[in-house]
């Protein structure tokens, strides 16, 4: 009988997809065969005509599982589930799909992972939150939590409240996103928390800013924009984002290294002073906004030092903040990011604990 194990979170992004593929990336140096399900999902792309959660999708191609995705993923929530659900509710045909493709991924596994979605009661209005799903696969849990001490401690006590209600056993917390010159003070004191309720701390996760960069076509689709120049870059990390809105003087003074310029597509006076940066590696980019073209002598200097450019349709206000309220998720392509959520995980989290 393969060993399971259920990764919860308290609220949404709060790491959940990192700490899952760190943890299939770590769990592989001590077990020969590792799965993964995330039995229900909420945002999903299209993959051969069916729906299915990104994250699902994700995991497939960095941990080179052959299951189907569809089985990985066998509940995907599209538009108007929940109310066709409320017009017809039938849990037993839901846990039945989700009991059956949980079998054909675990099979021949030696330990099976499996990701939540949201907090302990997210999917309760159809009648399948993780509690629940827990409970039907018969799963225990380690609740993820982010942040110091009293707040996590809080939630996290709520969660397992809704969890231990099912009989679905606790298997501990991770704390993830601390500010690493707190993390032993936090460790300490969140130690002597969870002892107190009989919760074991499986581990602390340091805050790293690499985890949190978008990349220039992670960007690009949050401000609905076109790429006209440097197509081959648009994996390239972003550190900061400027917005272009004062002299060119003291622009200079704010660009940093990997930053991108946000800034109307006319101010050339602007877009001419990155160029001239962008060979030292302070600039990265543009975003040009307002669905506007520099002057065609401008745009040729783009394409001639092939500066990753990108037209947003809105205005500098609108893009900026569509920009700074991005989430950023892991990609297959983040190849530098997946590696250090393998390592995370190994080095902050105490596998042999999960694997008892």
């Amino acid at each position: 009988m393969e060993k399971k194990i259920f990764i919860a979170a308290t609220r949404q992004n709060d790491g959940k997809t990192v700490i899952s593929l760190g943890l299939l990336l770590a769990l592989k140096k001590y077990v020969k065969n590792v799965g993964f399900i995330k039995p229900l999902g909420q945002k999903y792309l299209l993959v051969d005509g069916a729906k299915v959660d990104k994250d699902a999708v994700l995991v497939k191609k960095v941990c080179g599982f052959k299951e189907d995705l569809k089985d990985m993923n066998p509940i995907a929530v599209e538009e108007g589930f929940t109310r066709k659900y409320l017009d017809n509710p039938d849990p037993s045909q839901l846990r039945k799909k989700i009991k059956r493709s949980y079998e054909k991924v675990a099979k021949g596994k030696d330990i099976m992972v499996i990701e939540g979605t949201g907090h302990a009661g997210v999917g309760s209005i159809f009648d399948l939150n993780n509690a629940e799903v827990a409970r039907i696969l018969d799963s225990p849990v380690i609740i993820i939590s982010i942040g110091g001490i009293g707040k996590p401690f809080d939630e996290i006590s709520l969660n397992i409240s809704l969890f231990r209600e099912k009989k679905v056993e606790v298997k501990g917390v991770i704390i993830n996103k601390v500010i690493p010159e707190k993390k032993q003070f936090v460790s300490k004191y969140l130690r002597k928390g969870f002892d107190r309720v009989g919760i074991k701390l499986l581990g602390v996760i340091p805050f790293v800013p690499l985890l949190t960069e978008p990349d220039l076509g992670q960007i690009c689709e949050a401000v609905n924009g076109k790429i006209i120049c440097g197509f081959d870059k648009i994996h390239q990390k972003i550190k900061n984002v400027i917005v272009g809105a004062m002299t060119p003087r003291h622009a200079l003074d704010y660009f940093k290294p990997n930053s991108l310029i946000v800034t109307p597509g006319d101010r050339e006076d602007i877009i001419l002073a990155g160029i001239t940066c962008h060979s030292g590696k302070d600039v990265k980019g543009f975003v040009l906004t307002g669905g506007l073209y520099p002057h065609k002598t401008i745009l040729s200097l783009i394409k001639k030092f092939d500066v990753p450019t990108i037209i947003a349709p809105k205005g500098t206000y609108e893009t900026a903040s569509a920009i700074h309220e991005l989430v950023v998720k892991l990609t297959e392509n983040d190849c530098d990011k997946i590696e250090m959520a393998g390592k995370l995980v190994e080095e902050n989290i105490d596998i042999e604990e999960i694997l008892k």
